[in-house]
């Protein structure tokens, strides 16, 4: 491990002497994929420097209490000692997580998809309900949103709704929010006061660019029609809506939120990258079991990850098994205490996949 990060230092070093180069900055490509990569290595190599001054602390603490016979210069030279090995055991532990591979789409922005399950009108109302969530939150994280496609019900809720969010790191968060999400309540279209129980999945794709997945035109067939449902003067009046199918997949697109065919178009493109290449990455997570087995709830779509129950006001993560009695601030966006166990358990899990 210290070796690697001899090199990272070293290498970090070899990215500042090259960004003082005057000829970095007129090549855009080259400065970016400079820049991104000092700030990957950056935090790596500030916690190793700090390991090492420590490391030096604690050698100069041992030499001050052999040669030192001064009482209250040996207790400070104790304290030091202790300080500087409790933080060398953490920067230990901080230094293996900041080693872990990391995920490729970690730093993408994500595509959303959010289906009603088991349950009815229920179910499509606690769709509707975890939308809102994931808006709020977005919007406490300063990322934005669009609406993709998105098929409501007439009482407020929705049968599935499908939106992106752009934001640095965004899939490196939201991942976790993939699988089956279960609500337990009294519905408000149950008069006899009997507590349901009702599903929505929740699928979480990472954002594809055209170079991660090559779509072949023959494969692909554009139709374009008049939008319906709610929209503004001219939503219901133009061909502005476009429905994509592929062929090799089945998989149809419609997008219809945008006033222009062209934004109607690049979205419906979007998602149909963003599910190619999805399809790929499940693929993948398939042929490493393994793997997979060691991540908290990114593979398996059909895993029950969590349950809120309206009538005690609890929401339980059943991955991690974390119980949280704050239903209202979770269903008004206030999630991140969710994800952060999940980022640490599945750091945990991996940390000790690799020490097996």
């Amino acid at each position: 491990m210290f070796d690697r990060l001899e090199d990272l230092l070293i290498r970090l070093e070899e990215i500042l002497s090259e960004l003082q180069e005057p000829d970095v900055a007129s090549d855009q490509n080259r400065f970016r994929k400079l820049m991104k990569e000092q700030n990957e290595l950056t935090p790596i190599v500030e916690a190793y420097k700090e390991y090492k001054t420590c490391k030096q602390a604690i050698e100069d603490s041992l030499q001050m209490l052999e040669e030192e016979s001064d009482e209250e210069l040996r207790e400070l030279a104790k304290e030091e000692l202790n300080d500087s090995k409790a933080r060398v055991e953490e920067l230990e532990r901080e230094l293996k997580i900041l080693l872990l591979p990391k995920d490729p789409n970690d730093d993408k922005n994500v595509v959303v998809e959010i289906r009603a399950g088991a349950g009815g009108d229920e179910a499509a109302l606690f769709a509707a309900e975890i939308y809102r969530m994931y808006i709020h939150y977005a919007e406490s994280r300063r990322w934005k949103v669009e609406l993709v496609e998105c098929e409501e019900i007439g009482i407020g809720g929705m049968k599935n709704v499908t939106f992106m969010i752009n934001g640095n790191g965004a899939y490196s968060v939201m991942k976790y929010e993939s699988g089956v999400h279960r609500v337990q309540r009294v519905p408000e279209t149950e008069s006899g006061g009997r507590i349901h129980t009702s599903t929505i999945t929740v699928a979480v794709m990472p954002e594809a660019e055209e170079v991660d997945v090559q779509i072949d035109e023959k494969d692909i067939r554009i139709d374009v029609m008049r939008a319906s449902g709610n929209g503004g003067q001219c939503v219901n009046t133009t061909d502005s809506a476009v429905r994509l199918t592929h062929y090799p997949t089945g998989i149809v697109i419609y997008s219809q939120t945008e006033k222009s065919q062209l934004q109607n178009k690049d979205k419906a493109f979007a998602l149909l990258r963003a599910k190619l290449y999805d399809i790929e990455c499940q693929k993948r997570h398939d042929a490493e079991a393994e793997a997979r087995k060691s991540q908290i709830g990114t593979g398996d779509r059909s895993e029950k990850i969590r349950t809120y129950n309206f009538p005690q006001g609890r929401v339980t993560d059943h991955r991690i098994g974390l119980t949280l009695y704050k239903l209202d601030k979770i269903m008004n966006g206030d999630i991140q205490e969710i994800i952060d166990a999940c980022i640490a358990a599945d750091q945990a899990a991996k940390l000790a996949s690799m020490n097996d």
